[in-house]
């Protein structure tokens, strides 16, 4: 099976992730999409996190109607701060049945040069790379490799950043969240 592994806080998980997640099954060669939720991302501060099991939670509610989405908790497990190579390293060897590729923005393909033994990653997994507006070009090597595959899928302009800060703001935000994701958040109060 051909899992691609969507990694990300989802603080919260929103529309435009499940627009991306779906987009990229349904027009590639993946079987499933598994929504990895990342307790520490070595690149952002850990205070302004939900607790890890309130967005897995999310991101179950937000799937739980779509056979080919995951959540993945698989992170949980693992010493911190996650890097992405070695959740690959365990992954594949607790299902080597299955090759993982990585879904990431084009934003991220830019400072992918900069994650922790990103060559032993491509040399191992393909990544699919779906458009995102933004600044800068893509590191040259990355350009034209066998294993990156940029994958036309719309361009989601929409932030977990913006919808906390809307919450706060006591807008409405019930639009950009799956109704269950929305309900969830309004009924803990979370984000206000």
């Amino acid at each position: 099976m051909k899992v691609g592994l969507y990694f990300g806080s989802f603080n919260p998980i929103h529309i435009g992730h499940l627009i991306i997640a779906n987009h990229m099954v349904e027009h590639s060669d993946l079987d499933q999409i598994w929504f990895v939720v990342t307790p520490h991302n070595p690149f952002k501060k850990k205070s302004s996190l939900l607790d890890d099991y309130e967005r897995l939670e999310m991101v179950y509610l937000a799937t739980k109607d779509y056979t080919k989405l995951q959540p993945s908790k698989i992170e949980f497990d693992l010493p911190q701060p996650n890097y992405t190579i070695n959740t690959l390293v365990y992954l594949q060897e607790k299902h080597p049945d299955h090759e993982f590729s990585l879904i990431m923005g084009e934003d991220n393909l830019k400072s992918f040069h900069k994650w922790k033994n990103y060559e032993l990653i491509l040399e191992n997994h393909h990544i699919y790379v779906y458009p995102r507006i933004s600044s800068g070009k893509v590191a040259t090597p990355f350009d034209n490799h066998q294993k990156i595959h940029h994958v036309d899928a719309p361009r989601i302009e929409l932030s977990s950043t913006f919808i906390r800060n809307a919450i706060q703001a006591g807008k409405n935000v019930k639009p950009m969240l799956p109704e269950p994701v929305w309900k969830y958040i309004d009924q803990m109060l979370f984000y206000r």
